[in-house]
């Protein structure tokens, strides 16, 4: 998956070497536009309306108030901004709370720079991407039934009343691609290789994530 389109990031984390590595990093990706940074939640705050960026690479820990509670406030004021967390910490709890604010990934800091492009692209994309080291902590937590996002839930329930993603598309309001995206991402949390596998999933376990 390659980004098409030009997406606007902004980066926030209260150590500047981290967001000065963060821009070596990325500075460089195609179709990809660094429009600003900050220090802290405040910083951030004051920037985002007027510079309205596609997503946000937040960290969770910072001082005057941390990424998720940032999250979630951010989401209340531009609701089609795109998060993904940044973060030192693999606990599943973190992860849950930043999902449930609304974040569309979780990618670990000292994950290699592929991880966080690689994050970028599928949240760009309107699907998830959590760090394959969070996931297997995460699902080891929440086993048997793994965490899914709502839209995610939806997805694999229709995959199991065995419609075709071009249906999903259709019931759900979305694009064939963004149908595609979510189902990778299910599979990567699932920790599911191929297409039928995922279809059998889906079936065994559809009543768990029922949407009708």
């Amino acid at each position: 998956m390659t980004i098409t389109r030009t997406i606007r990031l902004f980066l926030v984390d209260d150590h500047p070497l981290v967001r000065d590595g963060l821009r070596a990093r990325l500075g460089s990706m195609p179709n990809l536009e660094i429009v600003g940074e900050a220090g802290h939640a405040t910083e951030a705050l004051a920037q985002i309306d007027s510079l309205r960026p596609d997503l946000m690479l937040m960290d969770v820990g910072m001082k005057d108030m941390n990424g998720i509670e940032l999250a979630a406030l951010l989401l209340q004021r531009q609701p089609g901004t795109h998060i993904v967390m940044l973060s030192m910490y693999d606990n599943p709890e973190y992860v849950q709370k930043a999902l449930q604010a609304g974040a569309r990934g979780y990618v670990l800091k000292d994950a290699p720079a592929a991880e966080i492009v690689a994050a970028i692209e599928a949240v760009s994309a309107g699907g998830t991407f959590l760090s394959p080291a969070v996931s297997k902590k995460l699902f080891r937590t929440q086993a048997p039934r793994p965490l899914l996002t709502p839209r995610e839930s939806e997805i694999l329930s229709a995959l199991g009343r065995g419609e075709s993603s071009k249906q999903i598309a259709r019931d759900l309001g979305l694009s064939v691609r963004t149908v595609e995206a979510h189902r990778q991402s299910i599979k990567r949390r699932l920790g599911i290789e191929g297409q039928a596998e995922l279809i059998k999933y889906a079936v065994e376990h559809a009543r768990e994530f029922g949407h009708g």
